[in-house]
């Protein structure tokens, strides 16, 4: 079985793939494709080429720059765009931060920001976590306090994927210590991360790259207008921001390319001199998760088409949940095919030539890819509190 799109989306598709594949820069798409770091500049090259042709932002509305387009052009986008090899947009700028800007961001704030997140100009980072507040982030202790028309701010955010990357972060604070519940007194802000007061210290995560890190506050001044939506409000607009984040983990279309790729990698990988996709026990594993994959993209259609007309609610949790166990599968799978050759570490975002002739192709990504999506089922709420989230709205 295989979904089968309306004529005018196959259309669609097929201008998006004629465009991708006459203006994706090769550097990009190998990069992209062997799970290599995009460079600031890189994302901002090709985001250029995409507003020039009416592409960009997707899912914004039509008055800040978006394209109109329904929830199944905005998903064929995604897997076109994913298939090609294009990089996926910045998740934390345009995804989250334009998100709640949209929904409660002042005028003065979204004439700003939104233009500056649509060309990459501004690339942000989260500042959510802390050493002692993950999952349960409503007990952070990073503090803000009002000195005149500033925030003073101090503390410790940890985990900080891409801050050695960004230009800007959103930001969670405690701005009412004595509210009666963790969460009341909570407010969310949005400043430059180059003011002084600010420390990043790079975090190397078992793949020897350098995703994540410690953020430091030491009386970090920011306007006082850096404040969005209401004080003490903040933890209502994390909610928000953070299931667009827990939709974007989904991501169906890269998952559709690398099932491809794993069957073409089982295809011509032979063990006992026959291709391991024709042992029926891979096969089997294989068929089982394709047809995840076929179920997982139908769910995740209704909800983009519900989401159109209602907030993102528990159906965020369910595809965070369902797409990063996907992407862990495939990762697994991989590494299974290729066997002892898979264990094999290349360099990290191809920062030097490889010494090995064998760290060729998937033999010298595979290993990294397996180590660093075990992160999918914990960034973003892991997977054991989107379950509870899940059960309580349930009644549970």
């Amino acid at each position: 079985m295989e979904l089968q799109y309306p004529k005018e989306v196959q259309d669609f598709m097929q201008r998006l793939r004629e465009f991708a594949r006459a203006n994706l820069p090769d550097s990009i798409r190998r990069k992209t494709l062997a799970d290599q770091r995009i460079t600031r500049e890189e994302q901002a090259q090709w985001q250029a080429k995409l507003i020039d042709a009416g592409f960009a932002t997707p899912g914004w509305p039509v008055e800040y720059g978006g394209p109109g387009w329904s929830a199944l052009e905005q998903h064929a986008y995604d897997v076109v765009m994913a298939e090609e090899g294009a990089p996926p947009a910045p998740a934390f700028g345009e995804n989250m931060v334009a998100s709640v800007l949209f929904a409660i961001g002042t005028p003065e704030q979204k004439n700003h920001y939104l233009p500056r997140i649509r060309k990459v100009e501004y690339y942000f980072c989260q500042g959510f976590s802390e050493p002692n507040a993950g999952s349960d982030l409503a007990s952070l202790k990073t503090r803000a306090h009002l000195e005149g028309e500033e925030w003073v701010i101090n503390g410790q955010k940890i985990w900080t994927s891409l801050a050695h990357m960004a230009t800007h972060v959103v930001c969670l604070v405690r701005t009412d210590p004595q509210a009666a519940r963790p969460q009341e007194g909570i407010s969310m802000l949005i400043f430059p991360l180059d003011l002084p007061g600010i420390t990043i210290r790079p975090i190397i995560t078992i793949d020897e790259d350098h995703h994540t890190n410690e953020v430091f506050f030491d009386n970090v001044r920011v306007p006082k207008d850096a404040l969005v939506g209401e004080m003490n409000r903040g933890w209502q607009n994390a909610k928000h921001l953070l299931g667009h984040e827990r939709t974007s983990v989904a991501r169906v279309g890269q998952s559709k390319r690398e099932l491809k790729r794993l069957k073409a990698l089982a295809t011509t990988h032979l063990v006992d001199g026959k291709p391991l996709l024709r042992d029926p026990v891979f096969a089997s594993k294989v068929a089982a998760l394709e047809c995840e994959m076929l179920a997982f993209e139908m769910t995740a259609l209704r909800v983009a088409k519900r989401s159109q007309d209602v907030a993102t609610g528990v159906e965020a949790n369910l595809l965070k949940i369902k797409g990063s166990e996907i992407q862990q599968r495939l990762t697994e799978l991989k590494l299974e095919t290729l066997g002892p050759l898979g264990i094999q570490f290349a360099p990290p975002n191809g920062e030097e030539e490889s010494a090995s002739p064998l760290l060729t192709g998937e033999e010298g990504i595979c290993a990294p890819t397996y180590f660093y999506y075990r992160v999918l089922s914990i960034y973003g709420g892991s997977n054991e509190i989107q379950r509870n989230i899940m059960a309580k709205s349930l009644g549970l």
